[in-house]
Order: structure tokens, then sequence, then C-alpha cells
């Protein structure tokens, strides 16, 4: 009964072996389904069969095994380490779980299939590429199973494989097996969740595990493990905007002022121009120092610290983001919140929000609606209970800055903290702004902050700047028009003292002068220029927006 790793290599060819085994890339996945849909079990086979179980497991799990009946392995026990999970049977903490291939190398999260656990499976699933969805083919579709795939649509999960597990115990029928598919088939379309693979499969057995099972005939799909190595992983964070949150300020002597932080999305050189937040100050990259020298380029996941060509004030909590595609910047928005306390969501209790490196005080507001997660529907409610799903308003202390989960998963998640406990009640997934304008009924001393830069910045849209524009009136008139329209702060300065004054205001100042500019002679082609280059040099921070409170 024997099992082992993967073939160690000749120590000759062993900067080989290290390069190939660091090119191999990564699959982060979770199991998730009903509670003894067997889930752990098939983890344990997989990691078996695949040969990634050392010999002292084995022997640890079968004795253990033989103590409970004279069956086969008890597999669930290769990933049920606590000892309440295995008296009891289930699966309470998630289980992390490393193993490799030739082709790929893996993590995976088992996550618990209890209801009041569901806490667990949102948290494994916040990093996943993929999640498994087991059903027990005796039962078919579960509660659990629809509310396991609908946080993994929540949490963005790319791809979805459904392994209804089981299929010995019902005479490995076809029939059984299609009309499970054709019943959670048609709740992931009203998901809008990406197309799931199903498989038929035994996880006791090993039936379409890691090799074609012979007792489904009726089944050619690529078996569970072939799936796993060849399925697509989405593209890394670092094909998104930059955003570095600060987490420390490196100030090793009067010579060096680093801000050093790990790069959640996107890429960043030397040369490349940031913003600011808050301070809501445009600069440019000095270089990025990290412990073996400086680097021609980072992105995301790095770790690294960078430097900048002007002296700003930037402490932990403040972002740096890319210059022309700066986060949103409110104190108002809008998420979807997994609710994870006994203790139920109360509106206008005070709550802490952690969200990237920054911890501000909050309220929730309203609870727009809860989902039904059999029906998907959305039901009005004025509390939520543990393991309830909801779209709420919260509001900020402070201003938060985030883009939607949907296109960054770090920078459009929080968590919400009870203050008084310290424990975490609550996952959200940001959606967007709230809408300004409306009546609030908030707690005293929420809106009496100072107004600041970066709050400036999310609601009209831009940066202070001084546009030069030569002696032409018109063209400034016609600029400070398209501005206006465009929910900019903007006008035409007398002097460039009043320039000044307005830019530090963080309006953009339109200064006719006497020398000539290079701009063309027609008004209407020249403002487009303008426009179009300030854009470019991100004093226009988003194209589309008329305020950055009112997205």
């Amino acid at each position: 009964m024997a099992a082992c790793t993967q073939e160690i290599p000749n120590i000759f060819a062993i900067d080989e072996f290290l390069a190939k085994e660091h090119s191999k890339d990564l699959l982060r996945f979770i199991t998730a389904g009903s509670v003894d849909d067997g889930k752990s079990t098939l983890i344990g086979r997989l990691l078996y069969d695949s040969r990634n179980v050392y010999e002292d497991q084995i022997k640890s799990i079968a004795k253990v095994s033989a103590n409970r009946t004279a069956g086969p392995l008890d597999f669930s026990l290769l990933t049920d380490g606590l000892r309440a999970e295995r008296e009891q049977g289930i699966t309470i903490d998630v289980a992390y779980r490393y193993f490799a291939t030739t082709h790929r190398k893996f993590i995976i999260a088992d996550t618990p299939g209890h209801e009041q656990y569901t806490r667990n499976m949102a948290t494994g699933g916040s990093t996943a590429d993929l999640a498994i969805i087991l059903i027990d083919a005796r039962h078919g579709v579960m509660q659990q199973s629809r509310r396991h795939a609908f946080i993994a649509s929540l949490l963005g999960v790319s791809n979805l494989i459904v392994a209804v597990n089981k299929m010995d115990l019902v005479g490995f029928d076809a029939a059984v097996f299609r009309k499970i598919e054709s019943e959670f088939s048609t709740f992931l379309k009203r998901l809008h969740a990406p197309p799931a693979y199903f498989l038929p499969i035994s996880a006791l057995r090993g039936d379409n595990v890691v090799a074609p099972s012979r007792n489904m005939p009726w089944f050619d799909g690529p078996n569970l493990l072939e799936h796993l190595e060849t399925v697509d992983v989405p593209a890394l964070a670092s094909a998104g905007d930059f955003r570095l949150p600060v987490q420390r300020v490196v100030r090793p002597d009067a010579g060096f002022r680093g801000y050093a932080g790990q790069i959640v999305s996107g890429a960043i050189r030397p040369g490349d121009p940031v913003y600011i937040l808050p301070a809501g100050r445009l600069t440019t990259v000095k270089s990025i120092a990290t412990f073996d020298g400086d680097l021609d380029v980072a992105y995301a996941p790095m770790s690294v610290t960078l430097t900048l060509n002007d002296e700003i004030d930037i402490s932990r909590g403040d972002v740096i983001a890319a210059a022309g595609s700066i986060p949103d910047v409110s104190r108002h928005l809008k998420a979807t919140v997994v609710w994870m306390h006994q203790a139920p969501l109360e509106c206008g209790k005070p709550y802490l929000i952690k969200h990237s490196t920054q911890t501000v005080n909050a309220e929730i507001q309203s609870i727009q609606h809860r989902v039904n997660v059999n029906t998907l529907e959305q039901e009005k409610t004025n509390a939520l209970e543990m393991n309830s799903i909801a779209v709420v308003e919260i509001e900020t202390t402070r201003p938060l800055f985030f883009d939607a989960y949907t296109e960054n998963r770090y920078t459009g998640s929080l968590i919400i903290i009870d203050p008084t406990s310290n424990l975490t009640v609550g996952a959200g997934l940001i959606l967007q702004s709230v809408i300004r304008g409306r009546a609030r009924t908030s707690q005293p001393g929420l809106n009496a902050a100072k107004v600041t830069p970066s709050e400036r910045i999310g609601r009209f849209g831009n940066t202070g700047a001084i546009v030069e524009l030569g002696p032409r009136q018109k063209l400034a008139e016609l600029i400070e028009r398209k501005l206006f329209d465009r929910g900019c702060l903007v006008s035409v300065a007398e002097s460039l003292e009043a320039a000044r004054s307005l830019q530090s205001a963080g309006m953009i100042a339109l200064l006719n002068t006497e020398s000539e500019s290079e701009l063309p002679i027609d008004d209407s082609e020249a403002a487009t220029q303008i426009i179009g280059l300030l854009e470019r040099d991100g004093v226009l921070l988003r194209g589309d927006l008329a305020c950055g409170d009112g997205i």
C-alpha cells in the first residue's frame, strides 16, 4: 500500500528540474457542496491516486480506518485533520492541501458543507480559480449545493466543475446523472455563471477521479485530474490596472524614503506616472527597490518598495495607482455581503471596515434586499442572519479607494468587524459607489470629517492642473464648457497667480497667455486635443465619469 511523491531527479539535472517546476502554472481550487457529498473523500482519493501522499500518511489513516471499519481506506482522513472532524465525520474548517503533477501545481481548499460553516466556504473561495461542486447522486441538487454555487459565482470563480458523486450507489445509472445535469445547468444559467463541466464520479472507488471509469462507459469526457490539468487558468492580476496599497513607509536613513507593499494588480516601471490617494498628487516612479536590488519592472503579486520623484505625504493605507486609471473614491458604497456571525446585522450600528491596508469606522445604512439562494429572488428584510447574502449600502468615515469586485478581487473586497468583540462578522464584495444627493441618517460624526483631495477627485473626476492656451479666449471658454458638462471642477483664470490658487484647490485652471501655442487653429479640434492630453496625463481620471460619487 505504498504511495510516493514525484520521481526524484538526477542530481546533475537538478537545475533543469527546478526550472521546469518553476515554470509550471498554479491552479487554486475549492471543493464545495452539501453535507456528506464526499468532498474530503474526493480530495483524499485525488491525492492518493495521483501519488501525492507520503507513506507515513498512508499508514496513519490505514490504522484509523481499521479501527472504524473493515472496509477500504477512509480517504477523508487525509484532509479532515481536526479531532472534531474525525470524530463527527464532517469538515468544519477549511483544509488546504498542495500537490503537483507533471503538468501543473495545485492548491486545494476543502471547505465545509454544513450551512453554519458557509462563511468558511466563502473564505476558501475568495482566492480560487476553480470550484468543484459535489452533488450526491442519491439526493440530487440540495439547497447547500445552490448556495455554494451562488457564492462561487459572487466570488468571481471563473471555472466550475459539477461532480455528481456516489454514482456506485445508484448503479452507475446515466439517467440519474443526466437529470442532475439538466436541473443544475438551469440553475447556473440563472446565475449567469460560466458553463460548468459535469462529471459522474465515485470518489470512494476512484471512478473518473484519476482514471476513466469502467463502470460508466456511457461517459467519455476527461476524468477529474485531466480536466484540472488542462482547464484554462484565468489571466494573472498583472493584466489589470496598477494598484499598490501602501503597507509601510521605509526610511532606513535620511537619504531614502520608499513605500512598501504588495502589488495587487497591474505592472509598474521606473518613469511610469502614478497617482497617490488620498493626497491627490500626480508623480512618477523613481525606482523599484527590492532586497536583491532595483528592478526594471514589477507586477502582481510581487512585494516591492517604490521610490517617487516627488516628496509626498504618504502613509499606511494610502494607495499608489496608475495615473489616468485610479480606483473609485467614495465614502458611500454598495456591496454584496455574506453575513458570518450569529448576531444579526444591524443597520445604524457602528462597525469597522477592513479594506486593503486600511481600517475605517463605518455603518450599514440600509439592506437593499436579501437573496433567496433557492429561487434567486430578491427579498425585503430589515435584518440579516448568519449565512444570509444581501446587498447593502455602507457609509464610512473616510473615503475608500476601490474598484468593483468584478474588476479587481483585492481592491473590490472588504471585511466587516465588530468593534466591541473584534470579530469578523461579514465579508463584502463591492459593487459600486452609491448615488449621491439622497438624504442620509448617519450617526453623529460620519459627515463631520474635513473634505479631502481624494473626495474631490472621486466626486468630480479630475485633479488640479493649469492649462496654458495662448491668447485664445474662445478656446478657453469652449474647453471650460466641455469639462464642466463632463462634471469637472474647471474655471478660466485671469492670471497665473489665480490659476495656481485654482490648481491647489483641485480645479483645472484654463489660462490665456501672450505666447503663441502649437494648438490647431480650429477651436473644436484644439479642444479635443487638449482634453485628450488631460486624459493621457491623468488629470481627467475617468472619461465616462460625470461625478465620482454618482456612478
